[in-house]
């Protein structure tokens, strides 16, 4: 019970939680804990104390909108990320450092899983509100996480200077900066179930845009959010002027596709069409053999039968904006790739209307929040139910609307060029070492910090 709920502990410290600062001490306790005889079982079962808490908005929104069965994809995956938490304990839980590259590794890989690739639970994210989280400039989350088990196991061993680095990472001052660029972001605030059965939520669109362009005359940019109407007005140019809209629409080429089109001077410029997709919700991973079970579940829910959507063919900017679509916003590799081919500000389109009343909607904002620190750049995000908001490229919250509230929000940015080391290098400056540790990690008998 004991390791269960240092799971769960580890668990409040990371968003939406502001427990941050704590994330080394229940890690430290739980490495101490892995290290008997039944180490693996005790992973395990810290695994379903951390991802249990974790994840726990998911049946609260399952369960909001179809019922009891909407707790059924909880278990099965919350028993499947704490058996990798075992598998890891097992394998090197002995063996010391190696832990730590594994750990960075297997977040890592569980980020990259094909079909069934699941990026949350990065331990790197307890540093969302730390100004120290500037590191991820240089390594991307990644090297926030391999900093989180570093102290840990520092304490682990009994090394308590380590306190001083990591009070440090909470306490650096960070500049201020401005921006010259005006934006207006929409939030409609609909229920995305009202639109599947047919409602429209263009009116409502228009209406919001031309009253915030009224109060806000200079604004140079507006951005509507994920699938926000079926397809761009009509007489779009006719309030817009020379403004650019960059919006979220359905689009329906070779199947139905998930897009955010750029418009400006009475055309559409360019259009992206999302990448990652959400599984079991966007698409259905080995359908041909599952079919029978997603059937099943379809007519338990009243779905009826479930297309997939169609997966965007490339990773592109729309001219200057490196735009992707809500559950992209997780997966660095997404905005590194648009701002190396050009992107000079990041926007992201998104509906946590799903989410309903849990903390998952928050969950994701604090963790794309991190996007904006990797690339050097300005986030606009502009969400159906929020949290519509600015992100300045130091990762804080210039501006923002709070969820169910129907508004614009206007503000500004700046245009930005260069690249970060993560935008150059990726992964790479945290994958050496890491890989390192895996490889020839043991336990010390004596070092400064470990």
């Amino acid at each position: 019970m004991a390791v269960f709920l240092l799971g769960a502990a580890l668990a409040v410290t990371l968003p939406p939680f502001s427990l941050g600062w704590l994330a080394p001490l229940p890690l430290a306790l739980l490495l101490r804990s892995w290290r008997g005889p039944r180490s693996a079982r005790s992973a395990f079962l810290a695994g379903v104390g951390f991802w249990g808490v974790h994840l726990f908005w998911l049946p609260q929104s399952f369960t909001a909108m179809f019922g009891a069965l909407g707790v059924a994809p909880f278990l099965p995956m919350i028993a499947a990320e704490a058996g990798f938490w075992a598998l890891l304990v097992w394998v090197l839980g002995r063996r010391g450092p190696a832990i730590i590259g594994g750990w960075v590794l297997l977040d890592y890989l569980r980020a990259n899983l094909g079909p069934l690739a699941f990026p949350w639970g990065d331990l790197g994210y307890a540093l969302t509100d730390a100004p120290g989280r500037m590191l991820a400039a240089v390594g991307g989350v990644h090297l926030l996480t391999f900093t989180v088990m570093l102290v840990a196991y520092a304490l682990y061993r009994g090394r308590y200077l380590v306190i001083i680095p990591w009070v440090v990472l909470w306490l650096l001052p960070l500049p201020q900066v401005s921006g010259g660029e005006q934006v207006l972001l929409v939030q409609g605030a609909i229920d995305p179930l009202h639109k599947l059965r047919g409602a429209s939520a263009q009116q409502l669109y228009l209406e919001l845009s031309r009253s915030g362009l009224t109060l806000h005359p200079d604004t140079g940019l507006v951005v509507w959010p994920e699938t926000a109407v079926p397809e761009l007005p009509e007489n779009v140019g006719e309030w817009i002027g020379s403004r650019s809209l960059v919006a979220g629409v359905a689009a329906f080429e070779g199947g139905y596709r998930n897009r955010v089109v750029w418009w400006r001077d009475g055309e559409i410029r360019a259009v992206y069409d999302k990448n990652k997709l959400v599984p079991f919700g966007e698409f259905f991973p080995w359908r041909p053999v599952l079919g029978w079970l997603y059937d099943y579940f379809f007519d338990a829910y009243g779905l009826g039968p479930l297309g997939d959507t169609a997966p965007g063919g490339r990773v592109e900017p729309l001219g200057p904006y490196g735009a992707y679509i809500c559950y992209e916003s997780v997966f660095p590799d997404i905005s590194r790739r648009v701002v190396r081919a050009g992107a000079r500000v990041l926007i992201n389109v998104s509906n946590d209307a799903w989410f309903g009343s849990s903390y998952g909607g928050a969950q994701h904002f604090a963790m794309g929040r991190l996007r904006a620190v990797e690339t050097g750049r300005w986030l606009l995000r502009a969400g159906n139910d929020g949290i519509t908001a600015i992100i300045d490229p130091f990762g804080r919250v210039a501006a923002r609307i709070e969820p169910g509230r129907r508004d614009v929000l206007a503000g500004t940015y700046e245009m930005r060029s260069g690249r970060t080391p993560y935008v150059t290098m990726g992964e790479a400056i945290v994958f050496v070492p890491a890989l390192l540790l895996l490889i020839v990690g043991r336990e010390p008998r004596r070092a400064l910090f470990f």
